[in-house]
């Protein structure tokens, strides 16, 4: 492809990713109360990919979901398939996005809470700089807390170039700019008083921008635990190995990093990282970065954690494996999946398929007592493939009242990809460790 891209040689590379956790493998596979339902849908913002829906803006995504919406599922994250932010050169697939719903598994006696679904909304925040920095992230957070206050949650966010949706701004046709999406406003240009997020120049030209999401909820409809939400910062660090200026393989104390914020109850709902090393500096060993953390007012329990490097390998222009077969597996036991990291580890397989590393982060609420494994057709012992596929388009508009099932094609025309319930857990060798200290890194 012309990348200049090391191929997937050592064994390590080549297994599928690294697992690390709280509690041991038979405590991870324990029923819950909660059982969750998650849809991966693809989507590119240029339009030369026939296989993967097209979307002229990151600013039409809350009307693209509107049908997932009417079914009770929730965006919980959305991040680059290929982090491209801040390269000096581009790269395939760079305006490849993955957005990630969810929602509890319905059951026939729980009664509707259609009245409590949130509405999704988009704002567009300028940056100075050619990069992101710690003031940028930490301005963020107090305007991200600001607008908390009027009753919003914050869900994550998307940095881009300002000139336009991706890396070099390739695309096929005009850029049309936001639109106006059926109960939820337009991408929302920032106003007056914009928190050291921009200058305050006649002459301003932003380089970058963020685009962050929220929840909003008419008035009287929240739930409780959406009120009055704060958000914190809390670090990241990464020590990482590097061919020239390019990042070759990164570790981290991901359960040390978290493990604090996790006992307080709180939630990790986004994450940055200064991958940009200033020009004339000396290339760094480590790489730092923010956690952004939710606290809610109400108190929840204390949270264990599940914490996967993942290797995600594209095939043409879709997705041929990645985290979405162990996130359907660990959803059947209340696992919630609150972030995914990208990041800048590009290299090709041996099939000369282009891989990229994502870590993604999972938390439930700690269990108090001990609840038997489940043990039925379709659990975790099974031992099936990690490869996951597209399970068809759907058509353009399917009726609110049919249930959508996971693994079943797409609606609004979003192929649906990481279907089915795979275990990845069965290809663990060894099994989970507490986090005594220092918790055991097993291979997938």
């Amino acid at each position: 492809m012309g990348c200049g891209l090391r191929k997937l040689e050592d064994p390590e590379d080549s297994s599928p990713g690294k697992i690390y956790s709280t509690l041991k493998r038979p405590q991870v596979e324990t029923i819950t109360d909660t059982v969750y339902e998650y849809v991966l849908l693809d989507f590119s913002l240029e339009g030369s990919r026939t296989t993967v829906q097209y979307m002229s803006s990151l600013c039409e995504l809350p009307q693209a979901l509107q049908p997932y919406y009417i079914q009770g599922y929730v965006l919980t994250t959305l991040h680059p398939i290929i982090l491209s932010v801040g390269r000096t050169h581009s790269l395939p697939f760079s305006l490849l996005y993955r957005a990630i719903l969810t929602r509890p598994r319905p059951s026939k006696q729980a009664v509707s809470m259609g009245h409590s679904v949130p509405v999704l909304r988009v704002e567009e925040w300028p940056i100075t700089g050619q990069s992101l920095t710690g003031d940028n992230v930490r301005a963020l957070i107090d305007r991200v807390n600001s607008s908390a206050r009027g009753g919003v949650r914050f869900v994550g966010s998307v940095l881009q170039p300002a000139g336009g949706g991706g890396s070099n701004d390739r695309m096929p046709s005009p850029r049309r700019g936001c639109r106006s999406l059926p109960r939820t406003p337009p991408c929302t240009p920032p106003g007056d008083g914009d928190r050291d997020l921009e200058e305050h120049s006649p002459t301003y030209s932003p380089d970058l921008k963020l685009l962050v999401f929220f929840h909003s909820w008419a008035p009287g409809c929240a739930p409780l635990d959406a009120l009055a939400c704060q958000y914190h910062q809390g670090a990241l660090s990464m020590r990482v190995s590097r061919k020239g200026q390019m990042v070759s393989s990164l570790e981290a104390d991901w359960l040390e990093l978290t493990a604090a914020y996790y006992r307080k109850g709180w939630s990790l709902v986004d994450s940055f990282v200064y991958w940009d090393t200033p020009k004339g500096e000396p290339v760094p060993r480590s790489l730092e970065g923010l956690f952004v953390y939710e606290e809610r007012s109400t108190a929840p329990p204390a949270n264990d954690t599940i914490v996967v490097e993942q290797w995600t390998v594209i095939e043409g222009s879709d997705v041929k494996t990645d985290y979405g077969p162990l996130l359907h597996t660990l959803a059947e036991f209340g696992w919630l999946l609150t972030c995914v990291l990208p990041t800048h580890i590009i290299r090709h397989d041996s099939d000369g398929n282009l891989a990229t590393k994502h870590v993604v982060f999972l938390q439930r609420p700690i269990k108090t007592s001990s609840i038997p494994q489940r043990n039925h057709a379709g659990s975790i012992q099974s031992d099936v493939s990690t490869r996951s596929v597209s399970r068809g388009v759907g058509s353009p508009l399917t009726p609110p009242n049919v249930e959508l099932s996971p693994t079943a094609g797409g609606i609004g025309g979003f192929p649906v990809f990481g279907g089915g319930y795979p275990s990845t857990l069965s290809h663990l060798e060894g099994g989970f460790e507490h986090d005594d200290g220092a918790a055991e890194v097993t291979c997938m």
